[in-house]
């Protein structure tokens, strides 16, 4: 008994309706054979198996058929029983392998013979397969004959690339470019198939057959063919096509998968290991696995893939690729599949490939160590799916807790950083304006006594009070004078006007605030080094503050290096740490035009009781007027030219005006006392730990603190 021939030629079509995923090419050939209006040359390209040949075959039958012009042949004539699948073949359809008979006797040859009428048949039909090997000089030899050949001629040329043709004989054809095939398509095209042919095939066998076929019917008819004939009773099953062909199983893709998912790296490498142990190719392995990642990307981005035909899967394949990639993140997935696609154009002609694969696996369960974009977004990825096994979906969805009233006894003191975040000056106007006067409502909001002075910079904290005042969205003016606490509602920790400066990396300052901050700086480092206090007083000036690094600009170069030697950055650091909040680097640079003396003068100690509110917070008119205008002239000050917040109902100075008014005349006859009588000592209020320095040793001291040399000592008295 005679061996069956092979599915492909078993199968092969017979009429342009039963190619399949060639409708862009079968339906104009045949409205032009339905309509009598054929070319004498055609030219059909495309990939290997897609149906160039049969296609040629089945053209030159309906040419020939009896009943023509018609679409499709009828089969019943006896020029369509020669040509059919089985038949002898026709000796008017001549076909020709370009691959043996491409030189120019060929092409001679053919020409010669060419010119002979048909035996039989309507047309003498010349089928050149693989025209792309017929040499120059043999295209040259057939050019005249293809541009106007006899009537009775028809040439059809197949080639799977069409650009080895040379212009001349492609300008004088039909060209009919034909495509792969749909890997659904196949997939219904052999399951009929295994109908016909009474074998039992799993649904997940299917994939592996169409993906070994690569979109070639012929191809992939080879490869059930091949399933077939080494099936059992069961029919083909997964495992054998798996076998056969050399894939990766799912079971071992999902457990690695799973090992990503959850960090397992024991897992990971012990896939890998049975991966080489079991035989099995790391390329192939690594090749399935970016398919798997590429299916759980499109999972991830359309959950219906599968159920759409976006994904040729089975039902229970479907269900396990939904659940693996709930496990992961879009950006994890995306950076996986990354990293293993870069892996696998570094296999190609690796000789450690499973080394290769293990580093790969490394890259994946580490995305800690990947500083780029994709490694960032993995480990948000890993930080929401913790929120979300935690109880919550994500750090925004979980609702701040709002602050509850409580007494102003019991609530604790503002930051350093809250009571010196200052208020911008273009804002501050419209907001006094828009803010209502404290002493109009005497029992929500009363006024202290001006004996007790409240902190310079802290913001009036909340009380109990009868009255509470109802929420309403009022902008923070910048506290002048101490006044009592006022009772407000709760309000949100977003709205808090010192979130902004409450940043450690210093992202709420700019230059100009630290600028308005400073003095409390160096009363600071007074407090802490005397040394050091002289280089910020003397010796520099805040210049430039940019990304957390603060310039002080030196007008030489001997203050700066001794200022970087003596370790009095790290003061200045720690000062501004305790006194603002921010954390900043301190860079020493040259700066000539940096001016020690332009700047405004120090607060004083901190234990004195008189509070410096308008030379550290208050908007720049009101700090102008404090530091300029005399005693007696600010008592005489006109009440039209007061701020609005500092006149009452009437048109008078309010309270709070009179008080700061009166403060103001007694600062300024300390400062007219000390300038009458003898040098105040500048240590007489302040506590440091400096050793002591004696006369002897002041030269010394200059010169290594300051790099300044003594040139003459004058006694103080002169």
């Amino acid at each position: 008994m005679d061996s069956p021939l092979a599915l492909y030629r078993r199968y092969r079509p017979e009429t342009f309706a039963e190619v399949i995923g060639q409708e862009h090419v079968t339906e104009p050939l045949r409205s032009a054979l339905a309509g009598n209006r054929v070319n004498h040359a055609y030219l059909f390209s495309g990939p290997r198996g897609c149906g160039k040949t049969t296609s040629a075959r089945i053209l030159a039958r309906a040419l020939n058929c009896e009943q023509a012009p018609i679409a499709d042949p009828c089969g019943e004539c006896d020029s369509c029983r020669d040509l059919a699948r089985n038949g002898p073949g026709s000796i008017d359809v001549i076909e020709i392998d370009a691959a043996s008979h491409g030189g120019v006797d060929d092409a001679r040859d053919l020409r010669e013979k060419a010119f002979f009428a048909p035996v039989r048949s309507r047309y003498k039909v010349y089928i050149i397969d693989e025209a792309h090997m017929v040499t120059t000089q043999g295209f040259n030899a057939l050019l005249k004959l293809v541009e106007e050949p006899p009537p009775h001629l028809r040439f059809i040329f197949a080639t799977t690339e069409p650009e080895k043709v040379i212009p001349t004989i492609r300008s004088r054809t039909h060209h009919y470019p034909f495509r792969l095939i749909p890997p659904r398509l196949l997939t219904s095209y052999l399951t009929e198939l295994c109908d016909r042919e009474g074998v039992s095939i799993e649904p997940a066998a299917l994939p592996l057959v169409v993906r070994a076929g690569a979109g070639s019917a012929r191809d992939t008819l080879s490869v059930l063919d091949q399933l077939l004939g080494g099936s059992g009773p069961q029919g083909v099953t997964y495992d054998l096509a798996s076998g056969l062909l050399g894939y990766t199983p799912d079971t071992l893709l999902d457990d690695v998968v799973s090992a990503f998912a959850s960090g397992d790296g024991s897992a990971v490498f012990g896939v890998v290991d049975k991966v080489v142990e079991t035989g099995q190719d790391p390329r192939r392995f690594t090749e399935d696995l970016l398919r798997r990642l590429r299916d759980l990307v499109i999972i991830s981005a359309v959950p219906d893939a599968a159920a759409s035909g976006l994904l040729d899967v089975s039902g229970d394949q479907a269900d396990r690729l939904t659940v693996q990639a709930t496990s992961f993140g879009r950006a994890e997935l995306t950076r996986a599949a990354d990293l293993v696609a870069a892996g696998l154009t570094d296999m190609r002609g690796a000789t450690a490939p499973r080394l290769l694969l293990e580093l790969i696996c490394a890259r994946i369960l580490l995305p800690g160590a990947d500083h780029t974009t994709e490694g960032v977004l993995a480990r948000l990825d890993r930080l929401e799916r913790r929120a979300a096994i935690s109880g919550t979906t994500s750090a925004e969805s979980a609702p701040a807790p709002a602050p509850a009233a409580a007494p102003a006894q019991d609530r604790p003191a503002p930051s350093r950083a809250e009571r010196a975040a200052p208020e911008r000056i273009e804002d501050a106007p419209a907001a006094r304006r828009a803010e209502p006067e404290p002493q109009r409502e005497p029992v929500s909001q009363p006024v202290a006594p001006v004996e007790q002075p409240a902190p310079v910079h802290q913001p009036a904290p909340v009380a109990e009070a009868p009255q509470p005042v109802a929420p309403a969205p009022v902008a923070v003016a910048p506290v002048v004078e101490p006044v009592a606490p006022q009772p407000v509602a709760a309000q949100p920790v977003a709205a808090q006007p010192a979130a902004a400066s409450s940043a450690p990396a210093g992202g709420g300052l700019n230059l100009v605030d630290l600028r308005r901050l400073w003095p409390s700086v160096i009363d600071r480092v007074k407090g802490v080094k005397r040394v050091t206090w002289i280089h910020l007083t003397q010796n520099s000036q805040v210049v430039g503050f940019d990304n957390g690094v603060l310039a002080l600009g030196f007008q030489t170069d001997g203050p700066r290096r001794s200022f970087e030697s003596g370790g009095h950055a790290d003061i200045v650091q720690q000062a501004v740490i305790d006194e603002i909040g921010v954390k900043v680097r301190i860079d020493a640079i040259i700066d000539p035009s940096a001016d020690p003396s332009a700047r405004p003068p120090a607060s004083p100690d901190q234990d004195q009781p008189a509070p410096q509110a308008p030379s550290a917070a208050a908007p720049a008119p009101v700090a102008a007027a404090a530091q300029q205008a005399p005693a007696q002239g600010n008592a005489e000050q006109s009440v039209d030219d007061a701020p609005p917040w500092a006149v009452d109902g009437e048109g008078q100075p309010g309270e709070q005006e009179q008080s700061r008014r009166s403060r103001m005349a007694d600062i300024q006859a300390q400062e007219n006392a000390r300038a009458d009588g003898p040098p105040e000592d500048p240590d007489a209020h302040v506590d440091f730990d400096d050793a002591e320095v004696d006369a002897e040793s002041s030269a010394e001291l200059l010169a290594r603190e300051l790099g300044a040399q003594v040139i003459e000592e004058i006694p103080r008295g002169d």
